[in-house]
């Protein structure tokens, strides 16, 4: 992912997309990854289901985009539910695999729980992200989870590049701006936002890690394609996120197939503005409108090599 942000143009273009429910065909599955390849995603990120989710094959559905598709990936990797033996365990599995990105994750509840509902499986397991991120960065430098009864032997340094989520609409300003710093702090390389509808809402973020002093890493938006008014207030009350007056406006009053041209170029334009504010790239979840998802970042790509 650093090779990547660092060196790729100006506006990298990315996807996000959900392992699909138990029991779906996989042969769909590799050909909406297709798809997204095509459009011109120049990464991908495989979400982990939550508990309860009945999403299995986050790993495996990434190392399938690296080896298949010759895409890089990162994989989701939650430790709500893990102690820090799992964790050392599941990274192992991460690593045999051939996958280096990792988007490190507290993880939600499983459905119908409070986020500040407790792990139900492990009392050790870590409260905040910033711990799973300092655990990684330990095994970057060779230190493992000691064994009691077992020799201690050199062990060889793991090479994970670090992602962290970041909350730009956060309601408590203080706390937005010190779970990033504490995330940063701990190795963090990049970060992709929530769900993202307001660009001057990311611009106010950026702005505040810079008048805070916090190292500069780069931060992608998150976003989806929103399709109607209704949906875009539904969203943002979802997600408690803001939007944007001028997204708002432009929006379709009502979802349908006639207003999906209005509602791309309400995308488009709010990408612009992303850009203009100095965001280095877009990060699209596709969720299940994988079609329309490659429809915007074909154009996209396509607008970017002109």
């Amino acid at each position: 992912m650093t090779d990547i942000l660092s060196g790729a143009p100006s506006f990298t273009l990315s996807a996000e997309i959900i392992p699909p429910r138990n029991g779906a065909s996989q042969s769909e599955l590799l050909g909406q990854i297709g798809q997204l390849v095509d459009a011109g995603a120049q990464f991908l990120a495989v979400t982990k289901g939550a508990g309860g989710s009945l999403r299995g094959g986050s790993l495996p559905i990434a190392q399938l985009i690296k080896e298949r598709f010759n895409t890089p990936c990162i994989a989701h990797f939650t430790c709500r539910d893990l102690s820090p033996a799992e964790i050392e365990n599941q990274l192992m599995d991460h690593g045999y695999f051939g996958i280096r990105n990792i988007l490190a994750l507290r993880g939600d509840p499983p459905r119908g729980l409070p986020e500040s509902a407790p792990s139900a499986a492990k009392a050790d397991s870590y409260p905040f992200a910033y711990q799973l991120i300092e655990q990684i960065m330990a095994l970057n430098r060779g230190e493992y989870l000691e064994r009691p009864g077992f020799r201690t032997q050199p062990c060889e340094p793991t090479d994970f590049v670090v992602g962290a989520a970041v909350y730009p609409d956060h309601p408590d300003a203080r706390e937005r701006l010190e779970f990033f710093r504490r995330k940063v702090e701990a190795g963090a390389e990049y970060a992709i936002t929530q769900m993202l509808f307001d660009p001057e809402a990311f611009a106010r973020f950026q702005d505040a890690c810079d008048g805070a002093g916090l190292k500069r890493i780069p931060i992608l938006p998150g976003t989806r394609i929103l399709k109607s008014k209704r949906q875009a207030q539904r969203m943002a009350e979802r997600f408690e996120v803001s939007i944007s007056d001028e997204y708002l406006s432009a929006l379709p009053d009502v979802e349908g197939p006639e207003t999906i041209p209005q509602a791309l170029d309400a995308f488009y334009a709010f990408i612009d503005r992303l850009r203009a504010l100095g965001a280095p790239g877009l990060h699209l979840f596709v969720l299940s409108d994988i079609e329309l998802g490659a429809q915007a970042l074909t154009r996209l790509s396509v607008s970017q090599s002109v």
